[in-house]
């Protein structure tokens, strides 16, 4: 460091060490500065004193909103089921008792209950169960409630808590309300349809928006839970026909599994749910839609004397209206509780003009799938209606409506009746060949020059099934029909009290192993009879002179039998019409044979011999099968013979 840069440093020094002493505070000046600093200290510790109150404050009150919603509702924690159960208990809201409020019509009597805020029972009051108690499509048989998750994801139910009813203008109108506040509360809205099936259900809630979990505020998280109750004499029957329903929006109706166990998870919008009873329903239908539906069936293990057919679970996220303004969330809904009349629920597709947007509700009705349930539809159900409509005894218009889908098939019937009169005829014929060709190993001879025959008289062995199979639709959309008209229930015919269900003769307690008959069923009797009596006859028309498979004249003679197994726990209207419809066929059978002069049949088809035949396309291919397979039997032969030699 060189001498200047020495005196530099002493120089800055000396002027930083003047100016400190020359600035230097007097005695007075420092007593000032220590009495402003005290007080600049107080203030900003009382400034800091009041920030950590505010935020306390409003902690607590956050805290305070959190903890009496949680109150509010009942809490409840997810479960692996699609049921979610109560862990704690609810703690009193109110000193409020239950109360029980009726909404009635000339067809449906409601009643709702303060408790939850929910329907508790539905009446139809002109229906009688099959004992002739009162018809309650439920009755204290589930639960019906609003689930919310709040801001610390509890689950939150309405089902537990006291409503304060409100009744309105109009005496099928009331108002459930629980108010948390003036400004914050939840209510459900009924208006009851006057002289229809259906209740209108709206759900608006006030004021809780902020206190609910944000991903969840909009959405209304329902859960319905359900037990279908017996109606119907035969538990079997009733069981068969009954199903969780649905239609997805703008498409498909439908069901799940109705004789196993069965959950789903919808997540396709839906438009409504339905836990159908064989005749009666309680539909859920949502005034926009469903976002996601998750449903669960369950069959009971039950005998002929249980309450309950199955046990039906849905958990249902719909999308609610926001208004900003008011700070209420809202949506609607409509129950239809009603019966499964066809054209009872066609009827609420009537003012839709759009067609994506009809409910669909009169598919409820199983009437079968597609052509039969086109037969139903369009031929059935319209002279049914037609005839029940005279006011005569639905014995008797089952009767005209077998008599007249009888004339209608019977051009069918005597085709193929003609059918096998030509295959009869040639019977001698037939046996001829037989008797040329009587081994085994000439087989395929034999069914040449038979087939040879019928081509020369003009004659297809296939010409009388195919007027039977022309037959099938009708026969089949009938098999529909009758179990679910509901036309029929409680309404008797001579010795059948319900022609909606069995009519038995005899019955006794312990089921018949394997098959589990308990009874005898009259009507069921008699088709079996009319249909053993009807195989006989048919036998000796179709009886061509051919040789049968052994045993196959006593499987026809068995199948009556396993009818009547199989159909005798069946509705006593079904098999009343297959009883008419096997004895108007018998009558027919015999009006033919005195009609068709068999004789003629036979100069005609000897008359054709004489004319010259063009092979129609089927005969050509078979003879061509037949020589085919004649000639692998040759070679087949050939290579055996060969064989043993060597």
């Amino acid at each position: 460091m060189d001498k200047n840069m020495i005196t530099g440093f002493v120089l800055i020094a000396a002027v930083i060490i003047g100016f400190t002493l020359l600035n230097k505070p007097s005695e007075e000046e420092i007593a000032r500065q220590k009495e402003q600093f005290r007080k600049d200290s107080i203030e900003y510790a009382q400034t800091q004193q009041q920030a950590r109150d505010f935020t306390n404050e409003k902690l607590a009150e956050e805290k305070k909103e959190s903890d009496s919603l949680d109150s509010f509702f009942a809490t409840t924690q997810p479960t692996d089921s699609l049921v979610r159960s109560t862990t704690d208990s609810l703690p009193a809201v109110n000193n409020k008792n239950e109360e029980l409020i009726t909404l009635e019509n000339n067809k449906v009597k409601v009643t709702l209950s303060t408790k939850g805020g929910k329907m508790v029972s539905a009446q139809l009051k002109n229906y009688k169960r099959y004992d002739g108690d009162s018809l309650y499509i439920f009755n204290n048989d589930g639960d019906f409630a609003l689930l919310l998750t709040n801001k610390q994801n509890k689950i939150l139910s309405t089902s537990d808590l006291i409503f304060t009813p409100t009744k309105t203008q109009d005496k099928n109108s009331l108002i459930m309300r629980f108010a948390y506040s003036d400004n914050q509360f939840i209510e459900f809205i009924y208006k009851l349809t006057d002289d229809d099936y259906l209740l209108k259900y709206d759900i608006n809630m006030v004021g809780l928006h902020p206190m609910l979990d944000r991903d969840k505020a909009d959405i209304f998280e329902i859960h319905w839970a359900h037990k279908m109750r017996r109606q119907e004499k035969s538990f079997k029957n009733e069981q068969r026909y009954s199903h969780i329903y649905y239609k997805y929006l703008n498409d498909d109706v439908n069901e799940l599994s109705s004789d196993k166990n069965e959950q789903v998870e919808l997540k396709e919008p839906t438009k409504w749910v339905a836990f159908k009873n064989q005749f009666f329903a309680p539909i859920l239908i949502a005034d926009e839609k469903i976002d996601i539906a998750l449903l669960d069936s369950r069959v009971l293990q039950t005998n002929e004397n249980s309450e309950y057919l199955k046990t039906c679970d849905a958990r249902l996220f719909v999308p609610g209206k926001v208004d900003m303004n008011s700070g209420s969330i809202s949506t609607g809904f409509s129950f239809y509780l009603g019966p499964m009349d066809l054209s009872t629920l066609e009827r609420y597709d009537d003012a839709i003009n759009n067609s994506s947007q009809k409910l669909d509700l009169g598919q409820l009705v199983p009437l079968g799938w597609t052509i039969f349930r086109w037969v139903n539809q369009l031929f059935v159900v319209p002279i049914f209606n037609f005839l029940s409509d005279t006011g005569m005894s639905m014995g008797l218009v089952i009767f005209l409506l077998t008599l007249i889908v009888k004339i209608v098939i019977a051009p069918l019937t005597y085709k193929s009746f003609l059918s096998s009169a030509k295959m009869r005829v040639l019977r001698p014929q037939v046996e001829e060949i037989n008797a040329k060709f009587p081994k085994q190993e000439q087989a395929m001879e034999k069914q040449q020059a038979t087939m040879a025959l019928y081509s020369k008289v003009g004659v297809n062995p296939l010409s009388g099934c195919f007027p039977m199979l022309l037959q099938m639709p009708i026969l089949i959309a009938l098999f529909q029909f009758f179990p679910n008209a509901i036309e029929l229930r409680q309404q008797s015919f001579l010795w059948a009290t319900d022609l909606s269900t069995y009519d038995a003769i005899v019955e006794w307690t312990t089921p018949i192993p394997l098959i589990g008959m308990t009874h005898i069923s009259l009507f069921c009797i008699l088709m079996t009879i009319t249909n053993i009596v009807y195989t006989k006859f048919n036998m000796e028309m179709t009886n061509t002179g051919q040789q049968q498979m052994p045993g196959m004249k006593w499987m026809m003679y068995l199948m009556p039998v396993i009818f009547l197994f199989l159909l005798n726990d069946y509705p006593s209207g079904l098999t009343y019409y297959y009883f008419l419809s096997l004895l108007i066929t018998i009558l027919l059978t015999i009006a033919f044979r005195f009609i068709i002069d068999e004789k003629k049949v036979l100069a005609r088809l000897e008359a054709n011999k004489a004319k010259p035949k063009k092979k129609s396309g089927f005969m050509a291919r078979l003879e061509e099968a037949q020589r085919i397979q004649q000639q692998q039997l040759k070679d087949k032969n050939k290579t055996n013979s060969t064989k043993r030699k060597r």
